[in-house]
């Protein structure tokens, strides 16, 4: 449940500070190559047990995670399948690796 309540509240977070940078003029959307990595031991990045590899899952916290689960065959991913990398919305301002992984997951239809 508290993973849950995390990703709510960052998709919550993440709309709020679109909105500001849209009304402000700010550009949103910004080239893959020049957004930083997210960092494993970023504090939002922790609370989604993200890992740059998604063999470093924690399995005892994600028991239903397997290794078929990856950023780029997530429906959050915004590289294409494949990719080295790419942004997510949950990290706004960041890049995922492709062969990562979150709590978030969701498969691409």
């Amino acid at each position: 449940m508290s993973n849950r309540r995390t990703f709510l509240k960052n998709i919550t977070n993440m709309a709020v500070v679109s909105a500001a940078a849209v009304s402000a003029g700010i550009p949103i959307m910004a080239r893959a190559a020049d957004l930083p990595k997210v960092d494993e031991n970023d504090p939002q990045a922790k609370a989604m047990g993200y890992v740059g590899d998604t063999n470093k899952a924690d399995k005892a916290k994600y028991p239903k995670h397997t290794v078929a689960q990856k950023c780029d065959n997530c429906q959050l991913f915004q590289g294409k399948a494949g990719d080295a990398q790419g942004p997510c919305p949950l990290f706004s301002g960041k890049v995922v690796a492709g062969n990562g992984w979150c709590s978030a997951y969701m498969k691409k239809a």
